[in-house]
């Protein structure tokens, strides 16, 4: 979630107008928006480290299931040649002997491509597992972010109404349901 650059010098300007005032309830409400900012500001910076993961762990299971592919393509390749040398065994009678060793030859390097294609194949599943697991959390982060700011600008009813103090419970709810939201996509 993207933040305006001056965001927070808006909430400076809140907090001054506040000490001109001389409220105490009211600069309580100022410091508790700045607490909110400062909240928001760190859940929004994890939400972004959590979607850099998920592309990098879909990238990587992109990477991994290119390799996979040019593994079975190999594996492929190894094993049409073992035909082609039994083929040619079967038919050449006086080679058949040279020509089974370049069949076992072939399907020996064919069953450790197979071997290597189904380990890259795990190493798609597990990246992509992964990237699953990134990509819930930056949507867990989304919403508590979303409650943050949400709750610093009721808190700010509070300082435009010179003091209400309904609308800094609500925003006071509305940031623990936020910071206990963050907590969630880690727990």
């Amino acid at each position: 979630m993207s933040e305006s650059p001056t965001e927070h010098f808006e909430h400076m300007e809140h907090a001054e107008h506040v000490a001109h005032e001389g409220d105490p309830f009211l600069l309580t409400v100022a410091m508790t928006i700045a607490i909110l900012a400062v909240i928001a500001a760190t859940v929004g910076s994890l939400e972004s480290v959590e979607t850099a993961a998920t592309i990098t762990s879909k990238n990587d299971s992109v990477l991994f299931q290119n390799k996979a592919s040019d593994q079975w393509a190999f594996f492929q390749a190894k094993s049409i040649k073992k035909n082609m040398y039994e083929i040619a065994g079967l038919t050449n009678p006086d080679l058949a002997a040279k020509l089974a060793e370049g069949a076992k030859h072939n399907d020996d390097d064919s069953k450790e491509i197979q071997k290597k294609a189904e380990e890259l194949e795990k190493k798609v599943e597990e990246k992509g597992l992964e990237a699953d697991g990134h990509e819930a959390r930056h949507h867990v982060l989304t919403l508590a972010v979303t409650f943050l700011h949400v709750s610093i600008a009721i808190a700010t009813v509070s300082i435009i109404t010179k003091g209400a103090r309904w609308p800094w419970y609500l925003a006071m709810a509305l940031g623990a349901v936020g910071v206990l939201t963050t907590a969630k996509a880690y727990f």
